[in-house]
């Protein structure tokens, strides 16, 4: 797996582990709109939840590597 595959699948990891609908900014409420300040990303404190690839760091990657090999 490519490291941008990786990234994907920690993202989406990410994501679903965090409750409610707006993890990410790019999420949508539940009234359709985008999530955008409103996120657990967005907000300081609390949940943070990887939202982009570049939230993603090599040693992430490394150990997605070493549990999945």
């Amino acid at each position: 797996m490519s490291d941008d595959q990786i990234k994907a699948k920690i993202i989406q990891a990410s994501i679903a582990s965090t409750p409610g609908n707006c993890p990410c900014p790019y999420n949508t409420m539940r009234n359709g709109r985008r999530c955008g300040g409103n996120s657990a990303y967005s907000r300081p404190g609390g949940r943070s939840p990887l939202c982009y690839p570049e939230d993603v760091t090599q040693g992430m990657i490394r150990e997605y590597r070493q549990r999945h090999k």
